[in-house]
């Protein structure tokens, strides 16, 4: 049936600018609709309470504006990069996109991750502190973008992360990320000169391996790819292997003690404000799909020609799970976190699919 004779049957006046402003308001591809008949696996009529964000695979003209608090420090035209000092000896290197550590000791450097994107900064970084030569590093976990750089810098001689990533790294096989040289399971302390930096593990959230840093002195916490200060985190809870393993660990960071975070991520340090409000989202998040999986008949709205399609089944309730999960978060939350708009979908996705296979 066309777009034209459903509209007929509801008795609702139509012309064909009507007919367009209707499909825009509703983002739906109308083309094949004003043309003629549906064809198959071409859009149909829209969800009803379809969200004003564009959904997934929809190009957006202009994204909502990022809000003020979700800024960094600007970076130096031309330079690329710029260094924060964190605490005696400890800094912070970041293209403003990616960030990295490294701490200055008595005979040389520890740098915790290597981004591939910039790693050939981080030297220039540490010599505007030092001409000391890096005699550690530290994987925070074994994502290429994170430690990719790592032969860029000489491949140092001690390589320190948790056994998981050794296992991952061993068989991705990559020249880029040599294998470490030093293991742990669930706690290392690195001691070197006058510094200290606490290593540990607290389970499979972002990835397995992905493991704690903390600079007692500094009191300076670094965890990657889990908070993202003043931003919606990454699509899909950054691509979380184990959600609810995350929502565990946002709780821990916001529960422990410490004054700076580095999460990886976006322009800035953040704080225990930062942690709190990713955490009330994420609580939120959970609380609406949870409403929306119990709130939602399945077989609403799907075509009679799929009743046989079990996966169009489904993805229609999925679908319309999420609809309703989009349409309770915005209100509170589409100025609040810069990227809203962006992973918000994603978000609700991912989210619906744990509560259905996670929870009891």
């Amino acid at each position: 049936m066309s777009l034209k004779s459903r509209i007929v049957r509801q008795r609702t006046p139509v012309t064909l600018a009507s007919m367009t402003l209707l499909c825009l308001s509703l983002w739906a591809p109308c083309v094949s609709a004003l043309a003629g008949e549906d064809e198959p696996g071409t859009p149909g009529t829209p969800y009803a309470n379809m969200p004003a964000l564009a959904p997934l695979g929809v190009r957006i003209g202009k994204h909502l504006e990022i809000p003020e608090s979700a800024k960094g420090p600007a970076i130096e035209p031309g330079k690329g990069y710029r260094i924060q000092k964190l605490g005696e000896g400890l800094y912070m290197i970041t293209d403003n996109g990616y960030q990295s550590m490294f701490m200055v000791y008595e005979k040389g450097v520890v740098v915790i991750d290597a981004p591939p994107f910039y790693a050939q900064n981080i030297r220039k970084g540490i010599a505007e502190v030092t001409d000391k030569p890096i005699t550690h590093m530290i994987y925070s976990h074994s994502h290429a973008d994170h430690i990719g750089g790592t032969k860029t810098l000489g491949a140092p001689p001690i390589i320190i992360a948790q056994e998981e990533t050794k296992r991952l790294l061993i068989r991705a096989n990559d020249p880029n990320r040599p294998i470490p040289t030093v293991t742990f399971k669930d706690k290392y302390t690195l001691k070197v000169g006058s510094q200290v930096l606490e290593l540990s593990y607290h389970g499979v959230a972002h990835e397995p391996g992905n493991i704690f840093i903390y600079a007692p002195k500094q009191r300076t916490l670094m965890v990657i790819d889990v908070i993202f200060p003043g931003w919606m985190p990454w699509r899909r809870f950054a691509l979380a292997q184990d959600v609810p393993g995350y929502f565990a660990q946002v709780k821990e960071i916001n529960d422990m003690d410490w004054d700076t975070l580095v999460p990886g991520h976006v322009e800035r340090t953040g704080t225990h404000a930062d942690v709190a409000l990713q955490l009330e989202f994420m609580n939120d998040l959970r609380d609406a799909a949870r409403k929306a999986l119990k709130s939602t008949k399945p077989g609403e709205q799907l075509s009679p020609a799929d009743k046989g399609n079990e996966w169009a089944f489904y993805g229609n309730y999925i679908d319309r799970v999420v609809i309703q999960c989009v349409d309770d978060l915005t209100p509170k939350w589409s100025n609040k976190l810069a990227g809203y708009d962006v992973y918000i979908w994603d978000q609700c996705y991912a989210m619906e699919q744990s509560l259905r296979i996670d929870e009891p």
